[in-house]
């Protein structure tokens, strides 16, 4: 299956960095729970720079931090120093300070009222907590444009003090959940949250290079940011997350690369275990990879800063939910991917998926804004594809 899948991966790759519209450079990596079975890299890592992009190029990976958060939270659970049910305001006091916004009076002053039940830290990991986003809510978006509300880029504690949109465990939205649970890590832990992953996650598995600060060494290998033009070229942007930052943004704050990523992806295919060390146990991981969610389901993203978002949504028309903290496709996927799967995405069009039922993972990066760019989406389910194509021949003998 390797030489067949990697040839096939070789060109997915060489072709989504030749089309038009292209790629500026993008990295894939497939695992099995003991080492990669694939690595690429083709393109550049920025298009105005002679730098190929290559395996241990250093990545902005945005929304695939989450996972990384989730795992933190898990572990205090097992440890007895976090109730998943409990008010989650015993460990972040501040989120007993947010009200339920019901829009705006004819001053265009937000309408609030104190929510119906407490935030607790498992809506918080499956996305129910009334929280959103600038980029993909019209309401969080009006805050920000009228009212100054801060960007969570800005790396700030204001950044995530914003109305909850509904009453806590309403309904699925995506948002500065995960942000609120690297709090809570914070608050229960004593140390900042950068400092809970090196110790108890990236140090067991053999992460070296993610990092919620940029070093030195890890910048000269940074692939740049790129915005997608109207004509479908690509732009190089000078953008970075604020160095020093206010709050390690347990949403999306961290860089790394995606060698590292797949160090954390085993772990989870290897029921807690690193390299070096469990993360943990096993039956936390079988827990934690249930649905969560309760009878509501994942939706599609409404892009609402169109230079940020795209409308987006993962397998249009099946069935998703939530797990602590990936999303679950309930349903076979048309890639192959199984139901039961786990999986998500981060806003420079990262994609990973964990297939803990046949013990493969993988993950496909570029930089490219706005999320949901078509060129990058169809190149990641074109290789998901090529993938179980040749793990099917595989099983057939």
């Amino acid at each position: 299956m390797s030489m067949n899948f990697g040839a096939a991966a070789d060109a997915i790759l060489d072709g989504v960095v030749t089309s038009n519209p292209r790629v500026p450079g993008v990295v894939a990596m497939v695992t099995d729970r003991h080492r990669n079975i694939y690595e690429g890299a083709a393109g550049k890592r920025r298009l105005d720079q002679a730098a190929d992009m290559t395996t241990d190029s250093v990545f902005a990976i945005f929304s695939t931090t989450k996972a990384i958060t989730g795992t933190a939270v898990l572990q205090l659970v097992e440890e007895g120093k976090l109730d998943l049910d409990a008010p989650a305001k015993t460990y972040a006091p501040d989120l007993g300070k947010l009200q339920v916004i019901e829009g705006f009076d004819d001053k265009g002053e937000p309408r609030l009222r104190a929510p119906k039940r407490d935030i607790t830290t498992r809506m918080l990991m499956v996305h129910s907590a009334g929280l959103g986003y600038d980029f993909i809510n019209h309401t969080y978006n009006r805050l920000a444009q009228e009212k100054g509300q801060p960007s969570v880029i800005t790396a700030s504690k204001a950044s995530l003090m914003t109305p909850l949109l509904f009453d806590p465990g309403e309904r699925w939205e995506y948002g500065t959940n995960l942000d609120w649970c690297g709090q809570i890590v914070e608050s229960i832990a004593g140390r900042r949250l950068g400092e809970v992953f090196k110790t108890r996650i990236f140090e067991p598995l053999g992460i070296q290079d993610t990092a919620f600060e940029l070093t030195d060494a890890m910048r000269r290998r940074l692939a740049g940011i790129h915005a997608r033009n109207a004509d479908g070229s690509l732009t190089p942007m000078d953008f970075e997350l604020p160095a020093n930052p206010e709050i390690h943004m347990g949403g999306h704050g961290l860089y790394g690369t995606i060698g590292d990523y797949m160090r954390f992806i085993r772990m989870w295919l290897n029921d807690g275990a690193g390299e070096h060390g469990r993360v943990l146990k096993a039956e936390t991981v079988r827990m934690a990879e249930k649905n969560h969610l309760g009878n509501n389901k994942v939706t599609a993203i409404t892009g609402v800063i169109t230079s940020l978002a795209n409308d987006a949504e993962f397998f249009p028309g099946q069935s998703k939910s939530w797990a602590l903290s990936f999303m679950i496709n309930d349903e076979q996927a048309p890639t192959g991917r199984p139901a039961g799967a786990l999986g998500w995405a981060g806003l420079a069009n990262l994609f990973y998926w964990i297939d803990r039922q046949n013990g493969f993972g993988g993950f496909w990066a570029t930089q490219i804004l706005p999320f949901g760019d078509p060129t990058s989406f169809i190149g990641y389910i074109n290789l998901e594809t090529a993938f179980y194509e040749a793990l099917k021949l595989r099983k057939a003998g």
